[in-house]
């Protein structure tokens, strides 16, 4: 499977979207910030006005930042497409719905990483658990009542300290994930609502550009 090597900040920068793909990295010297001011001024300035997106393009936009946040290839995110238009809700919030109960997306909101690329790694590696047992699939798909564990040795090293840290500063878990600072362990207990999504695009967008 492809697997994009390059800089993060490019993808970003082609949907002209802060994608928070570094971490706590993006809030400091942006990619994004630079062109929006650099752009600012240049129609201060007299420059012109900005080239009018087509229909399509706006919709292509809202699938790219949707599929940028969650860090999948066209062909996954076109299976989780499928899979939530077989959902009996509304194909769009379910869509929404599971990519943010990716097991490597809950790892990171969980704490145990400050980026999604770092969760990935961590699951890949083999330093996570669902309901005890290991599982390297970033990809997993998470259900209500699923338990989230940690390796004990890898817990104790400075980049999940650091996550750890950044988590109760920031205080960036949702509710729909219950915590253990003691065990050091997460649990699902529901599936999440729309507005605590962290993938920020327009999903009706993203069905009609598949409708098409």
């Amino acid at each position: 499977m492809s697997r994009y090597t390059g800089p993060s900040c490019k993808k970003c920068t082609k949907v002209s979207q802060k994608l928070f793909l570094k971490g706590t990295k993006c809030h400091t010297n942006c990619q994004v910030d630079k062109a929006q001011r650099a752009e600012k001024e240049k129609r201060f300035g007299g420059g012109g006005r900005p080239n009018k997106m087509s229909d399509y393009a706006k919709h292509l936009r809202q699938k790219q930042i949707a599929r940028l946040t969650a860090q999948v290839t066209e062909a996954q995110f076109k299976r989780f497409f499928d899979k939530a238009a077989k959902d009996k809700g509304q194909t769009g919030a379910a869509l929404l719905r599971f990519l943010e109960v990716r097991l490597d997306n809950v790892v990171r909101r969980l704490g145990f990483a400050v980026s999604l690329k770092a969760a990935r790694q961590l699951v890949c590696h083999g330093h996570i658990s669902v309901n005890g047992r290991c599982v390297d699939i970033p990809s997993v798909i998470l259900k209500p009542g699923d338990e989230i564990s940690i390796n004990s040795k890898t817990a104790e090293t400075v980049l999940v300290k650091q996550g750890l840290e950044h988590a109760e500063k920031t205080t960036q878990r949702p509710s729909f994930l219950s915590w253990d600072a003691g065990t050091k362990k997460g649990k699902l207990v529901r599936w999440p609502d729309r507005a605590e999504s962290s993938i920020n695009a327009d999903e009706q967008m993203i069905v009609e550009y598949y409708s098409k």
